[in-house]
């Protein structure tokens, strides 16, 4: 069976979760699909095609359609727990093509990319927990420290791959940060969110 465009893109995209931008290549890409270099040639005139593709599918997978989908869940705040759950997920286990981008940050094939997809995804994030209730300025603090979280789960598990947790610790892990970041959001004035800590100085 002939492959498609698509094809050699999904395996890139895969290449770039599990090894980096260097994997993104013709030959490795061309033996792990069991494909020619004629088959590649037939969709794409070079690499930095190819790159340019990948990292288009990336953006618009991981995040314009993801976030689009997370519209379908009414709540806010289930919206945010969804969107952690997905986020945290991958980047503990090492699925997440960012790793990748981010290995190559300074590549200016990704910088641009990386500065768009991180920009938005910080708006969104901002976005969604005003939904949630909080006032403009908390919302974006608390939408930087969640996606700083986010990037350092992948920056740990890049350097040092020891350290990754069993697969029960990542879910008390996202759990943790769920219940920190997401769950304590209520909108300025209301009763304290169920199970969130009392603020310092208050009794429990």
């Amino acid at each position: 069976m002939a492959l498609s465009r698509d094809d050699w893109v999904a395996a890139a995209l895969d290449a770039l979760a599990e090894v980096g931008l260097s994997a993104v290549a013709i030959d490795p890409l061309a033996r792990s699909l069991g494909a020619t270099k004629g088959s590649f040639y037939w969709h794409f005139s070079s690499r930095d095609e190819l790159i340019a593709a990948t990292l288009e599918r990336w953006e618009q997978r991981d995040t314009l359609d993801l976030l689009a989908a997370l519209e379908a869940i009414p709540d806010p705040q289930e919206r945010l727990v969804a969107l952690a759950h997905g986020a945290y997920g991958t980047a503990a286990r090492g699925t997440d093509p960012q790793a990748g981008v981010l290995a190559a940050a300074s590549d200016p094939r990704v910088a641009p990319v990386l500065e768009r997809v991180t920009v938005a995804r910080l708006a969104a994030l901002e976005r969604l927990f005003g939904d949630a209730g909080l006032e403009p300025a908390e919302a974006a603090r608390r939408a930087r420290i969640a996606y700083a979280l986010y990037v350092g789960v992948i920056d740990l598990r890049r350097a040092a791959p020891s350290a990754r947790p069993p697969e029960g610790e990542i879910e008390a892990e996202i759990e943790l940060m769920v219940g920190a970041l997401v769950r304590t959001a209520s909108p300025p004035g209301s009763a304290r969110a169920a199970g969130s800590p009392p603020p310092p100085g208050s009794p429990a």
